[in-house]
This record gives structure tokens, C-alpha cells and sequence, in this order.
């Protein structure tokens, strides 16, 4: 679905990514942990089109995005979830979701996505009258996700859900990641939590620097010394 050869990307003068290469087959779950800096969410911002690289190729579905706006990366089924739960705290959470369906068509098709989220998100149906700024943290999350999938995505980014969240709730968002995978979503996952992060990956990619340093399996990347002495606490 997605190929990715020899990408610099840059913020200014500072080199962020340097000749990243990388592969997420359909409906494949794909995790990318490393250290903060390594160049994680610029990987995703610049599969969505927020950053434009200075080199290399990025092949979506036969078809090459590097100059592409991210708007119409959002029309070819690319959808992002930001990092920490960005919500638009004055809008309600049925507004925040009407939101998400901005780009499609047909809306009233869009809306009986509703039910769908309602379904995986229930406590989202009971606040959906409420700003979105009186939500919890995990509720944000929810929400933030469920926005995204208001697009009908084919393809989702999605950078750090777990952030800030406590065990129980991280637990949720996982489980929902993997319902969302079964509904024949294809993941590309940045997560600090590698642990969980590799337990629900088919595979895995390693970062430092802006570079790449080691690919497997999560099963592979979960028993590499590396990966358990910096990533897993031992």
C-alpha cells in the first residue's frame, strides 16, 4: 500500500529524517519507536503532507505524494491522528466529528458513520452535546481518534494515543486500535509505549537520528537486546 524510499526532510537548516525507507503492506499493523527526536512524527507529517521532503519518493497505492497537499491525501483515504489528543475544546463532540467528515461527499452517508463510532465509543454518544474541552484525557483521545475515522479512512497515521493516559485506558485504545485494523484499516503507529505498541504490530521499525537502525517482526523487535535494554526496561 505504502512505499517509502530515501526520504530528507528538514526543518529549516536541521535535517530531521536522513534517507528513511519504509514499507506498510494492507491491513497490516506497522509501529515506529525510537527516542524522542529520532524523527517519528515528522515521518508522519510528511506521509500527510504537512512537510514536503527535499528528496526520495513516497508511493501510495501505485501513486506518488510527495508534492501533494495533505487535503487531497485526506480524498485518497489518508487520515491523521496528531499527537496529544488535539481537539477543538469550544466545539462539541458531535461538531468535532462532523469535522472529520469535512472532505467527503456525501454527507449524509458520512453521518451514519456516527453510529459506527458511537458504537466502538459509547461514552461518546453521552457527551456528544458536550464541549469537547470538558472531556477527560482519554475521552479526548477517543474523540480525536473517532474524528479520524469519520473520513472512512483506508489508511491511518496515528502518533503517540497513548500519551499521558493511564494503564487502563491505554488498554482501551489498544483494544480499539486492533477492532479498527479488522475493519480493514492499514496502521502506521509512533508510539513511546514500545512495549504495547510491538505487542499489537506486524512489524516494526527502529529509529535514531532521523534514521532508520532496525526493522522485524514486533515478535523480533520485542526480544532484540537493543530493543529490550533502551525501549523495555531491561
Amino acid at each position: 500500500m505504502l512505499q517509502v524510499r530515501d526520504i530528507d526532510a528538514y526543518y529549516g537548516r536541521m535535517m530531521a529524517l536522513a534517507g528513511i525507507s519504509l514499507h506498510v503492506k494492507e491491513s497490516e499493523i506497522v509501529t515506529i519507536i525510537g527516542p524522542n527526536g529520532s524523527g517519528k512524527t515528522t515521518t508522519l507529517r510528511t506521509l500527510f503532507g504537512l512537510i514536503i521532503p527535499k528528496k526520495g519518493t513516497i508511493i501510495f497505492k501505485g501513486d506518488h505524494l510527495e508534492k501533494e497537499p495533505a487535503q487531497y491525501r485526506a480524498k485518497r483515504g489518508i487520515s491523521f491522528v496528531p499527537e496529544g489528543a488535539r481537539v477543538f475544546s469550544r466545539l462539541s463532540v458531535l461538531e468535532n466529528l462532523e469535522l472529520g467528515a469535512y472532505s467527503r461527499k456525501d454527507k449524509k452517508e458520512a453521518m451514519s458513520e456516527l453510529e459506527t463510532i458511537y458504537t466502538m465509543f459509547p461514552i461518546l454518544q453521552r457527551r456528544q452535546k458536550s464541549p469537547a474541552g470538558t472531556l477527560s484525557g482519554g475521552e479526548r483521545q477517543m474523540l480525536a481518534i473517532s474524528r479520524s475515522l469519520m473520513l472512512q479512512p483506508i489508511f491511518l497515521l496515528m502518533d503517540e494515543p497513548s500519551l499521558g493516559l493511564g494503564p487502563i485506558i491505554v488498554d482501551e485504545i489498544y483494544d480499539k486500535i486492533q477492532e479498527i485494523r479488522e475493519k480493514e484499516v492499514t496502521i502506521l503507529l509512533v508510539e513511546q509505549n514500545a512495549l504495547k505498541a510491538l505487542q499489537i504490530a506486524d512489524r516494526g521499525y527502529v529509529y535514531r537520528m532521523g534514521k532508520i537502525v532496525l526493522e522485524g517482526t514486533g515478535g523480533e523487535l520485542l526480544n532484540n537486546e537493543h530493543v529490550k535494554k533502551t525501549f523495555l526496561g531491561g
